[in-house]
């Protein structure tokens, strides 16, 4: 065999041993972590959701058009009038975080389910 076919011959194989398809359900499989909303209480929960959005939210220097979250009273001002949840899921024109994609769909759920709970200050 002369050497420009063992050249092609051996470009072949690699190109053809380099070559397989991705299955992106194989390669990264989805956690299966059911979302708990059973127990879902303002200090334990609630807040902890809500702590990424004090860096917006949290003091009259800081708060992004002037809503505040930082305790119970501020959040529930806006459960009553339901901008929280209007804010989380989208609606409204105040999408929220802003500037970034929805928070999980689990803990808008747990935020949901505490709220249908009447909100209570836990």
């Amino acid at each position: 065999m002369n050497r420009a076919i063992r050249i092609i011959l051996i470009l072949s194989i690699a190109f053809i041993a380099g070559c397989y398809y991705d299955n992106e359900e194989r390669l990264y499989p989805k956690q299966s972590s059911p979302c708990d909303d059973t127990i879902v209480t303002f200090s334990g929960t609630v807040t902890q959701i809500l702590q990424p959005c004090l860096s917006c939210h949290a003091t009259s220097s800081t708060a992004g058009g002037g809503y505040f979250l930082q305790n119970y009273s501020d959040v529930q001002k806006y459960v009553i009038s339901g901008q929280l949840m209007n804010s989380l899921n989208h609606i409204g024109g105040h999408d929220m975080p802003l500037g970034g994609g929805k928070l999980l769909d689990c803990e808008i759920a747990q935020i949901q389910k505490w709220i249908d709970n009447k909100s209570p200050n836990n």
